[in-house]
C-alpha cells in the first residue's frame, strides 16, 4: 500500500508580471537564490504557507514582503497546483502557483534568501518564449508537464530555473494567452488606464506576433466588449495625443 503523506511542505509561488514603459516590454520578477536547494539558481518569488493564512493571503503577503507593495485581491489570481513527485528530490513539496499583476515596476533590492533580483523581459520568437536577461537567456519548455518532469529526472542539469519554475512561467503564459479575448487581466500591469498601443504590444507579445500585425482600428472594434474610453488623453511620447482606455 502506498505511503500516505500527512504533512507535505506547501509553498506559494508567484508569477509577478509588470510592464517596463521605457522599453515597452512585459517583464516577470525573478530572484537569485542564496541558499540550498538550488543555490545561485534564479527562481520565482515564493514563500511557505503559514498556519494562520490561506493561500490567497500568502500570495499577497509575498508581494508585500518581497517588494513592499500592498495590492488589492483583484490584482492576483490562482494559476495551478504543481504537485509532481519529481519536482523535488527530498521532502515532498507542493507549489500553489499564483499570478499577480503589478501596475508599476518598482526598483528592487534583494531580500532574505536572495543575492540578486531582477525584472526579466519575456520575449517570443517563432512560437517559443524566452526569458532574456543580460546574464542569461532561458528557453521556456513546450513539452507536456509529464515529459518536462521526466527530462528533469534523466538530466538533473536541464533545469535552468529552480525547481520547476520554467514550467510554472510557461503555464502562466498559456493562461494569459488563452484569456486575452475574454478576461485580459494582464492589462492591469499598465495601470488603471492605458493606450491601445501598449495594449496591442502586450497582446502581440503573448500571441508571438509583431505589434504591427494588429491593426489598431480593428483591435479597438473587436475588443470593444473589454475596453471603454475614459474621455482622457495622454501626451507622453511622440505624435498626437493618444486616447486612454480602461478595462470594463
Amino acid at each position: 500500500m502506498p505511503e500516505i503523506i500527512s504533512r507535505p511542505i506547501v509553498t506559494v509561488t508567484n508569477v509577478i508580471w509588470s510592464y517596463n514603459f521605457t522599453t515597452e516590454e512585459v517583464v516577470v520578477l525573478l530572484a537569485k537564490k542564496s541558499d540550498e536547494p538550488f543555490k545561485h539558481f534564479w527562481s520565482l518569488p515564493e514563500t511557505f504557507l503559514r498556519s494562520t493564512e490561506d493561500a490567497d493571503s500568502a500570495a499577497l503577503r509575498l508581494i508585500s514582503d518581497k517588494i513592499g507593495i500592498q495590492l488589492d485581491s483583484f490584482h492576483t489570481e490562482q494559476l495551478a497546483t504543481f504537485s509532481s513527485v519529481l519536482r523535488t528530490k527530498s521532502d515532498r513539496q507542493l507549489a500553489l502557483a499564483y499570478m499577480s499583476f503589478l501596475p508599476k515596476m518598482p526598483d528592487l533590492t534583494p531580500g532574505v534568501g536572495a543575492v540578486n533580483v531582477a525584472w526579466v523581459p519575456v520575449k517570443s520568437l517563432h512560437s517559443r518564449f524566452y526569458l532574456v536577461h543580460p546574464g542569461f537567456s532561458i528557453k521556456l519548455p513546450t513539452a507536456s508537464p509529464d515529459i518536462f518532469y521526466q527530462n528533469l529526472t534523466v538530466n538533473s542539469n536541464q533545469s535552468q530555473l529552480a525547481f520547476d519554475h520554467e514550467l510554472i512561467i510557461q503555464t502562466a503564459i498559456t493562461r494569459v494567452r488563452n484569456k486575452l479575448d475574454y478576461a485580459p487581466s494582464i492589462l492591469r500591469i499598465l495601470g488603471d488606464t492605458f493606450t491601445l498601443k501598449n495594449a496591442r504590444k502586450i497582446y502581440a507579445n503573448f500571441l508571438g506576433i509583431s505589434e504591427l500585425a494588429i491593426d489598431n482600428s480593428n483591435f479597438r472594434k473587436t475588443h470593444d466588449h473589454l475596453f471603454s474610453e475614459t474621455g482622457a488623453v495622454t501626451t507622453v511620447g511622440k505624435g498626437r495625443p493618444a486616447k486612454l482606455y480602461q478595462l470594463k
